[in-house]
């Protein structure tokens, strides 16, 4: 079975629970996507680049999460989230897809 790698799975987090949460129009579902592609994220990267590695891409996930608010006022909010999502992408291959 192919593995998905980590940016993938963080990236589809934020836009999937994001989806999730606008055509259902329940937030909680948005939010369960959301925490269950991030802990699945969480885990593949501290099987692949270690604890401290996913503790700080962890914490980047929650951060783009809500940095995906304010700039939504900006810039509208499919752009918003797919721009965080892109950021967490790349930070996620850099720090741990790219070297499997």
């Amino acid at each position: 079975m192919p593995k998905i790698p980590s940016a993938v799975v963080a990236a589809g987090g934020l836009v999937g629970g994001y989806g999730v949460a606008r055509w259902s129009k329940r937030r909680e579902w948005g939010g369960g996507v959301l925490a269950v592609a991030g802990g699945a994220a969480a885990w593949q990267w501290r099987q692949r680049a270690g604890g401290k590695a996913a503790r700080a891409l962890a914490a980047g996930y929650v951060v783009a999460f809500g940095a995906s608010h304010p700039l939504a006022k900006k810039v509208g909010a499919w752009p918003a989230v797919l721009g965080v999502a892109g950021a967490v992408a790349l930070a996620s291959w850099v720090v741990a897809d790219r070297r499997g």
